[in-house]
């Protein structure tokens, strides 16, 4: 009972991590139109930044400067390349020499991860950093039998819900986020009341970016910090917001919780695929009988996503444009 609990509280927190970074990239999805494959990159420079800041000024500077820089980047990106790209942009931004289509923006953020890649490599260099956990944040926030759950992650915890609870207040109750909920659907009818709809667009991008940066920052104490730690993650986040739905907020949370908890559980489990087999009723060669649940754990989340694909291909709550 008391490895289940702490379990379900890991699985939580590894959860709600993942919900800050598919928060921002569904954010972005649902404002632009773009999957942007450099969201996992821009997760990677803030736990860079997160490190060194942290280092120079403390962690509590690192976590404001960081995704501050990260923002500010994203923002510098979204006005100089993506806008003219995008083909919601394109005869605007670009004049008559602009293409925008969704395979042009998709290739630009693909082309923009490879190179922030590049550029953590020629700064930081190839070996990990060491990220400690703040003094006033090391140690056990309590322990339940021989097991403890520590104060950092019931932190990561908190700054995830905080997040969630400023984004769904900025959404339903600022102007900016009026603007933003009713421009996804009414751009035209936005644009004719005054509104400016792309520097609305480079906003809600530069807060992705923001919050994928402040993901970062928050996981460098509890993951490695090297230069292919966007690649790890990049694709599990890409498999949280396809199955809560593209464009869902909600879809993203739910999802998080669900791929943090399945693979929390069978990392902590030693139940074999043979036994799991035998009490579905269902044979499996002898290679995949000996094999354990944990050992497949890495796999789980995209066998969840095909599975998702194929009975719900929407994902989880609807489509693009709905925000909750």
């Amino acid at each position: 009972m008391q490895a289940f609990v702490i379990d379900m509280l890991n699985g939580a927190s590894y959860g709600l991590l993942l919900f800050m970074l598919s928060a921002g990239l569904t954010l972005i999805f649902s404002m632009l139109g773009v999957l942007n494959f450099a969201h996992a990159s821009f997760y990677m420079l803030g736990a860079y930044l997160g490190v060194t800041l942290g280092a120079m000024l403390g962690f509590g500077w690192a976590l404001v400067l960081a995704p501050l820089a990260a923002g500010l980047a994203g923002a510098a990106f979204e006005r100089t390349l993506l806008r003219r790209a995008h083909p919601a942009h394109a005869g605007r931004a670009g004049g008559t020499g602009s293409t925008g289509s969704p395979l042009n923006a998709l290739l630009l953020t693909f082309g923009a991860a490879l190179a922030i890649g590049e550029l953590v490599k020629l700064v930081w260099g190839l070996q990990p950093l060491a990220a400690s956990v703040p003094a006033w944040l090391d140690g056990a926030l309590f322990r339940f039998g021989g097991a403890a759950f520590s104060r950092y992650r019931a932190f990561a915890m908190l700054v995830a819900l905080a997040m969630l609870g400023a984004i769904y207040a900025a959404l339903r109750v600022s102007q900016t986020g009026l603007v933003v909920r009713a421009a996804l659907t009414h751009r035209a009818a936005v644009e004719a009341l005054g509104h400016d709809v792309p520097r609305v667009q480079m906003m809600v991008f530069a807060l992705g970016t923001a919050l994928a940066a402040l993901a970062g920052v928050v996981a460098a104490p509890l993951l490695v910090v090297e230069p292919a730690m966007s690649e790890s993650v990049g694709s599990i986040v890409f498999v949280v917001v396809v199955t809560g739905g593209l464009g869902s907020l909600s879809g993203a949370f739910v999802a998080s919780l669900a791929v943090g908890l399945l693979q929390t559980f069978a990392v902590s489990s030693d139940v074999s695929l043979g036994g799991l087999a035998e009490f579905l009723g269902v044979t499996l060669a002898p290679a995949w009988r000996a094999l354990t649940l944990a050992q497949v754990a890495p796999l789980l989340p995209y066998l969840l996503l095909v599975a998702m694909l194929a009975v719900r291909p929407q994902g989880l709550f609807g489509q693009r444009g709905e925000d909750a």
